[in-house]
């Protein structure tokens, strides 16, 4: 279990530089998705086996979420949305591991995830408006704006932050704790909740990365709807 949130276990160092103990979690986590993502997806076939028809059910009711609450073609987001999903899942169900910090339960890497919405936010809202059009909204409706929807698009970053964080940490905490005190097998319920919970936690982050995206996406249309108005 971690001593503080804002300390980090050295794992080990590559000549000056200090690799972390959840970095190399994180790393372990990444090899894991990717080996198997390539394992599950290297022989579809069109009659699905049970291994592929549940696959193809998870994709399918992340790509129905992005749908029913971006309300537009899922297939753009569905890897981001996808992978930051299964990547927090995967980070906080591996505090049930003995000796293992959950990536998540750092600020660091909640961080991390934040910055990657952020980013990806900028990203879609620009590419569908162009880089002058995208910054112009952040004037709207007036000048007078522009420092509180800046501070409105910081601020839903370090929501993200807070709230996995503050989730994630404290059921390490309280699992820990429990197992200090109680033994082995009394804390059994508290991880099965903390199992629901990991869950939870993820759902809501990648819910609201679709809200954050789908903000800007928004108002790429509402911008794209005003000029063709003006034309016609």
């Amino acid at each position: 279990m971690i001593g503080s949130p804002l300390a980090s276990s050295i794992a080990f160092s590559i000549g000056p530089v200090p690799v972390a103990a959840q970095v190399v979690t994180t790393w372990c986590l990444m090899a894991a998705l990717a080996g198997g993502g390539f394992l599950l997806t290297r022989r579809l076939r069109a009659a699905p086996s049970r291994r592929q028809a549940a696959l193809e059910l998870l994709v399918e009711a992340i790509a129905a979420q992005i749908r029913d609450t971006m309300r537009t073609d899922p297939a753009p987001f569905l890897p981001l949305i996808g992978t930051l999903f299964l990547f927090i899942l995967t980070s906080n169900w591996s505090s049930l591991l003995p000796g293992v910090d959950p990536p998540t339960a750092h600020l660091e890497t909640d961080a991390a995830l934040a910055l990657i919405v952020l980013v990806a936010g900028f990203w879609f809202g620009i590419r569908g408006l162009g880089v002058g059009r995208y910054l112009a909204t952040f004037a709207q409706p007036t000048l007078l704006m522009l420092p509180l929807n800046i501070a409105e698009t910081i601020t839903r970053s370090f929501s993200l932050v807070v709230r996995l964080f503050g989730n994630v940490m404290s059921g390490v905490f309280v699992v820990g704790i429990v197992l200090s005190l109680a033994g082995l097998l009394v804390p059994i319920p508290l991880m099965a909740l903390d199992l629901l919970t990991g869950a939870v936690q993820a759902y809501i982050f990648a819910v609201l990365a679709m809200v954050f995206i789908g903000g800007a996406l928004a108002e790429a249309r509402q911008d794209s709807g005003k000029a063709d108005g003006e034309k016609a």
